[in-house]
Formats: C-alpha cells, sequence, structure tokens
C-alpha cells in the first residue's frame, strides 16, 4: 500500500504498541503520532523511536491523520470516535482493535459518517501480557486479522484498511461484524471463560496442589492471566454470542460426563479423539 502520511494511534497497548513497531518496521506511514492517557504513558513514550509525536489529547493527535487506529479497551472505543469526531480531516478512516465488533461497528459507523469512515478490525494477536512494553514489530506476522465493514461501508474504505493490516503481515479475513462476534465468542472468548473457569475451581481445592502442576495445567489456563477488567468489557458487549457457546459447550461437557457415568468408555475414548482430531488439522502457528 502507499505510505499513510500520518497514522495516529490511541490509547496504544500491546496491540497498538506493535502496531506502530510494525507500520514503523514495514515503512506504512512516514510520521506515526500516538496519544496515551496516562501522563507518565505519553513522557515515556515520547523517547521511543517507532514514534514521531505524542499528543497530549486525542483530538490534537488525530488532526492531520490519513489512518487512526484505536487501540483502546472495547467500552473506551465508540466513547473515543465521538471525541475525535469534530477533529478528523474529511475521509479520515478509523480502525480498531476491539475483540468484540457488532455494537462498536454500528455505533462508530454512526458517530463519525458522513465526515469519517470507521472500518471495524480485531487482529487474532496478543497475549496474556498487557501494555505498550511487551509489543514486537512482528506480533501480526500471519495471524488472522479480521475486517468488519457494514454494509453501506464504502468498498474503497474497507479496501484501504484491508491493505493496511496485510501491510503489518497479517492474514485478513472479511467478514460481517455479527459474523465476527459469532466465530470469536467460539474460537477466543470461550477459551478464555474456561481457562479462568477452571482455575476458579482449583482455586478451592488445597492450594499446594498449583505447585505440582505439569505442562498440561500451565498450557490449558495460560489465558487465565488475562486481565480482567478488559475480559470483563469483552464478555459484556459479547454477552449473548458467549452465552450461546457456553450452552453448547455445556451440552458437550454433559455427553462426555454421562459417558463416563454410565461407563460407557467406547463414548469417551471417541469423544476425546473427535478433540485430538480437530486439535490435530490447526494449522501450524506462525
Amino acid at each position: 500500500m502507499p505510505a499513510l502520511a500520518q497514522l495516529t494511534i490511541l490509547a496504544p497497548g500491546l496491540l497498538g504498541g506493535s502496531v506502530a513497531r510494525a507500520a514503523r518496521v514495514h515503512g506504512v506511514a512516514a510520521r506515526i503520532v500516538l496519544w496515551a492517557r496516562r501522563p507518565e504513558s505519553r513522557l515515556t513514550l515520547r523517547a521511543q523511536p517507532w514514534c514521531d509525536a505524542v499528543a497530549d489529547s486525542p483530538n490534537a493527535a488525530v488532526q492531520g491523520a490519513d489512518l487512526v487506529v484505536i487501540a483502546a479497551p472495547v467500552d473506551q472505543i465508540v466513547p473515543l470516535c465521538r471525541q475525535i469526531a469534530p477533529d478528523l480531516p474529511s475521509g479520515t478512516l478509523v480502525t480498531d482493535v476491539g475483540s468484540v465488533k457488532g455494537e462498536i461497528s454500528r455505533l462508530g459507523h454512526a458517530a463519525l459518517a458522513p465526515r469519517a469512515h470507521f472500518v471495524g478490525a480485531h487482529p487474532m494477536a496478543g497475549s496474556e501480557k498487557t501494555g505498550w512494553e511487551h509489543s514486537t514489530a512482528g506480533l501480526f506476522q500471519q495471524r488472522t486479522c479480521f475486517v468488519t465493514p457494514l454494509a453501506d461501508t464504502p468498498p474503497a474504505a474497507t479496501a484501504a484498511v484491508v491493505a493496511f493490516w496485510h501491510a503489518l503481515g497479517s492474514e485478513v479475513v472479511t467478514v460481517a461484524p455479527d459474523q465476527h462476534d459469532e466465530i470469536v465468542a467460539h474460537i477466543s472468548h470461550l477459551p478464555q471463560v474456561i481457562a479462568s473457569s477452571l482455575c476458579g475451581f482449583l482455586a478451592k481445592k488445597n492450594p499446594a496442589w498449583r505447585n505440582y502442576a505439569g505442562g498440561g495445567l500451565r498450557d490449558t489456563t495460560r489465558i487465565a492471566a488475562s486481565d480482567p477488567q478488559i475480559w470483563r468489557a469483552i464478555l459484556e458487549q459479547n454477552r449473548d454470542e458467549v452465552l450461546r457457546a457456553l450452552s453448547g459447550f455445556e451440552d458437550e461437557l454433559h455427553g462426555l460426563r454421562t459417558a463416563l457415568a454410565n461407563r460407557d468408555y467406547l463414548e469417551v475414548a471417541a469423544r476425546i479423539e473427535r478433540g485430538k482430531a480437530y486439535r490435530d488439522h490447526f494449522r501450524p502457528a506462525p
């Protein structure tokens, strides 16, 4: 894609910081401007070689921007859209990195139209760690990034956001916002709930047991170390889809429990085999 004159990133944490680093490495933007909520973060960010300026307000940060990436938690994305709307240059593209897309896409579009265009995005990258200090330029390499235009989003705006995430190394998938929310409720939000619930259950047992844990428990529960407040906001915004995913999983777990209770070990083995077959067909990790 042609280099942007100015890329602005609002509230850079792990993902937003990685966007800035990747944009610098890949020459995506001539100028990278950041804004962080906390004054001490803004002070530290000014010393980083992968940004050119740090603004003291979101409104100042977006002035002159071709593309704005909102990297705030999901409950802050729409309020930031509303705040920056009056200061966006005409035709500016705004995208995000939020894990929920339905409400954000619709309200983001309403906040900016017709002056600017909101095209939601969700890179399937990151970890249980937070903060721009953990960001890396290679975070998006060969990682899926959902781009979620609305039915009436201008095709050129969608194409530009797709090209941006491609330029950072992502493999882009374009889906409707509500379809995105159904998908990630199953492949992202449900695993988080299961990992957190498993640790919550084990926390009621003898505390010494955790010292005996092998790789299985550590691998299964890694994401339980994620920020609870970030996940509260995600689960609140994707509540209905997560409830449907939980209902389906409960049925699966009940089937295994019933087979075990009935000593139907052929059925137990068949269920474990189906799980293995699904896991074996994951594409290799980047």
